[in-house]
C-alpha cells in the first residue's frame, strides 16, 4: 500500500532530481510551491508528507546535489597525489561540470538562493555553511600537502583556499551568464598561472 499522502509509485530520487533542477534554475525563493509540485508531479499534501516542508525539501536537494553533481569536482582534488595536478584537476572539473548542457549552468551551492546579508533565509544559511565547508575542505587538502612535504611549511592554506573558491564561484557566475566551457577552462588555466607564481615565490624561485 502506498504511504498515506504519497502517490502510488512515488520515486523519491526522481522527485529530488526535479526539485533540484527547479531550485537550481529559479533559486529557493523563486520556486513557488505550485512550481515545485508541478515539476515533481505531486500534490502539495504529497510533498509535505514526503519531505515535511519546502525548507526540508531544499536541504535534501542540496545533499542530493552534493552527492551526485558536486562530488566529481572534488574527487580529483582528493585522489590525485601531486598537489598542483590536484588543484588543476579540481578547476577543470569545475569548468566541465558547470557547462554540461544537461543541467542548469553554474553551481547550485552558489546560485540556489538569493544573496543578501539577512540570515533569516534558511536556504541562504544552508548554502553559506556549505560554501564554508568547501573552503575548509580545500584548506585541509593544502594542509595535507604541507604534511607530505609537497608544499612549504608556511604555505597559507586558508588564503589559498579562499582564492581558489573565489575562482570557482566566479566560474559559476560566468556559466550562468552564458560563458561556454572553453571560457571556463581558460579561467581555470589562468588561475594555475597564479599558482605557479605563488609557489615559486614561496620557495624563493
Amino acid at each position: 500500500m502506498a504511504e498515506r499522502g504519497r502517490p502510488r509509485g512515488f520515486d523519491r530520487t526522481e522527485a529530488l532530481e526535479r526539485a533540484m533542477d527547479l531550485f537550481w534554475r529559479e533559486t529557493y525563493e523563486g520556486a513557488s510551491l505550485a512550481d515545485l509540485t508541478g515539476a515533481m508531479g505531486i500534490a502539495a499534501p504529497s510533498l509535505y508528507a514526503a519531505f515535511g516542508s519546502k525548507e526540508q525539501l531544499f536541504r535534501e536537494v542540496v545533499e542530493h546535489y552534493a552527492n551526485t553533481q558536486d562530488c566529481g569536482i572534488w574527487q580529483t582534488l582528493d585522489e590525485v597525489d601531486d598537489i598542483r595536478s590536484a588543484v588543476e584537476g579540481f578547476l577543470l572539473a569545475t569548468a566541465d561540470a558547470y557547462s554540461t548542457g544537461e543541467t542548469p549552468p553554474g553551481c547550485l551551492i552558489v546560485l540556489g538562493a538569493q544573496h543578501g546579508l539577512d540570515d533569516g533565509s534558511p536556504a541562504r544559511r544552508e548554502l553559506r555553511e556549505r560554501r564554508r565547508d568547501n573552503r575548509r575542505r580545500l584548506a585541509a587538502r593544502f594542509d595535507r600537502a604541507i604534511a607530505e612535504g609537497a608544499l612549504p611549511g608556511d604555505f597559507p592554506s586558508h588564503d589559498a583556499a579562499a582564492f581558489y573558491l573565489s575562482v570557482q564561484t566566479g566560474m559559476s557566475l560566468l556559466a550562468r551568464d552564458g560563458a561556454d566551457r572553453a571560457c571556463l577552462r581558460a579561467v581555470a588555466q589562468g588561475a594555475m598561472l597564479g599558482w605557479d607564481h605563488w609557489i615559486e615565490g614561496a620557495l624563493g624561485g
